[in-house]
């Protein structure tokens, strides 16, 4: 394909309404940008207009389509995640006289409740003492936390949180590997602010250096996690009477904040121990007794908070399970391999595209615009379409489960409630990549993405081009 900007050849489009799109490309937020935009006619996958759209450029979260169409390829819709619960001893006179392992198979949706349910196995088998020691298990993946090139910088943030095979959640948008630092006001001003973070934990240590300020003073507030610790800085202004403000943060090293948090969960149900006992990583010995699981979510469900609010840490999970389950290794070489043939398979060009992790957080990820319309057309023959194309933002849509990172875009247009497609954002990238239904009834597959613009935002640019394709 050539870098011009192809004339349409679908028979209900006009050079007017192209003209359009190549009015709205002049934007001068645009100016030293590479804008690589593709379209395709979803029924027959036509492609009926292209600018750079063989250019590879950074694919930012647009890369979630590609790890997620290779995960319902590879794992199924309906493939779930596992957590079990083992013991190795035995229990005499309600004493656990043995070890206590957590094992963890990769589950994001794991949370306290799930940690409650299974203390409450254990008070069911009599357990009210244990002699022993907890331990997790997370040998399903490998024990390198971040992917190759995350940015030291984000792996403090929830969108960086570390990957492990047993980690926690700390609420139902399930941002493994993170918590919720929370910060209210004092009574009076010049008080410190109340922070606290949820679930409540004794692994992670706050610093409160929050000031509560007059009411019609500014809200000002940081929140930051000691590189390489579990030390959490709260800095900054909260005016009295204000709402609280929550915050997430990432855990350093997720399996012993799981460990931990389950040790305190035992004691805050009622099980004592009879020493203080070890909390860290171990593998299961050979003999040990199954006491109970848990699995997850289907895929298909766990798709809705993945692609609706964009969750970097599902797209990384799910890169290393098609490693581990169909490469035998839950690596991030080994899944982005396997995610490499699954795409090839499903006829993408992969040898032009160069993929770094299942996120798009990755600055070295290339894609073409052309193939990720390519793979749009492609999966709508497949059984697991219909879930893909649910889990994608719906513009203009304000319920957080179904307009997602597009809830508050495109409202009042012809793209509200229409357009579905997955956005990106990275420093310098923009992207939007999906379907929509022009007013004529034909469906079409758009990708844009665009480099090295240096305005604050040219989201309003990506959505006038999605909204020109509706009011086709």
């Amino acid at each position: 394909m050539s870098n011009e900007i192809m004339q349409p050849s679908s028979k209900i489009h006009d050079l007017n309404q192209f003209s359009e799109l190549h009015d709205i490309l002049k934007d001068p937020r645009l100016q030293g940008a590479t804008t690589a935009i593709s379209v395709r006619n979803a029924a027959s996958g036509e492609l009926i207009y292209e600018q750079f759209g063989d250019t590879r450029v950074h694919p930012a979260s647009v890369m979630k389509l590609l790890t997620g169409s290779a995960a319902f390829e590879t794992l199924g819709q309906d493939h779930m995640f596992k957590t079990e619960l083992y013991m190795d001893g035995e229990i005499r006179d309600g004493v656990l006289h043995g070890d206590l392992y957590l094992r963890g198979q990769g589950d994001p949706t794991l949370t306290k409740t799930d940690l409650i349910a299974f203390v409450s196995e254990l008070k069911k088998k009599g357990v009210r003492v244990i002699n022993g020691n907890v331990y997790g298990d997370d040998t399903w993946y490998d024990d390198v936390r971040l992917s190759q090139d995350l940015n030291w910088s984000d792996e403090l943030v929830h969108t960086g949180a570390q990957v492990s095979a047993l980690t926690l959640s700390p609420n139902n948008d399930y941002d493994a590997g993170t918590v919720i630092v929370e910060v209210n006001p004092a009574k009076k001003s010049g008080q410190a602010g109340r922070v606290s973070m949820a679930p409540t934990n004794r692994y992670m240590t706050i610093v409160n250096h929050t000031k509560t300020v007059a009411k019609d003073e500014k809200k000002h507030l940081t929140v930051e996690r000691a590189h390489g610790s579990n030390t959490v800085i709260v800095s900054g202004t909260i005016p009295v009477g204000a709402k609280k403000t929550r915050s997430w943060t990432s855990v350093w090293e997720p399996t012993n904040y799981t460990v931990s948090l389950f040790k305190q969960t035992i004691e805050e149900r009622g099980i004592t121990f009879t020493a203080t006992p070890k909390i860290e990583r171990g593998t299961i010995p050979e003999g040990a007794t199954l006491l109970a699981a848990k699995q997850s979510i289907s895929l298909s469900e766990l798709f809705i908070p993945f692609m609706k609010l964009s969750n970097n840490g599902h797209a990384e999970v799910l890169v290393k399970e098609m490693g581990r389950v169909v490469g035998g290794k839950g690596s991030w070489g080994k899944g982005l391999a396997v995610m490499d043939a699954t795409l090839a398979d499903m006829g993408i060009d992969t040898p032009t595209l160069l993929l770094r992790d299942g996120s798009g957080m990755s600055h070295k990820n290339l894609v073409t615009a052309n193939e990720v319309t390519h793979l749009l057309y492609a999966i709508q023959s497949k059984s697991w379409y219909p879930a893909f194309l649910h889990s994608l933002p719906v513009a203009g849509n304000e319920e957080r489960f179904v307009g997602g990172t597009l809830r508050s875009r495109m409202k009042g247009t012809a793209a509200e409630g229409n357009v579905r497609a997955k956005t990106g954002s990275l420093n310098g990238v923009a992207a939007l990549s999906g379907y929509v239904e022009t007013k004529s009834g034909e469906t079409l597959i758009f990708s844009i993405m665009v480099n090295n613009y240096l305005s604050d935002s040219i989201n309003e640019v990506l959505d006038k081009i999605a909204i020109t394709l509706a009011n086709y």
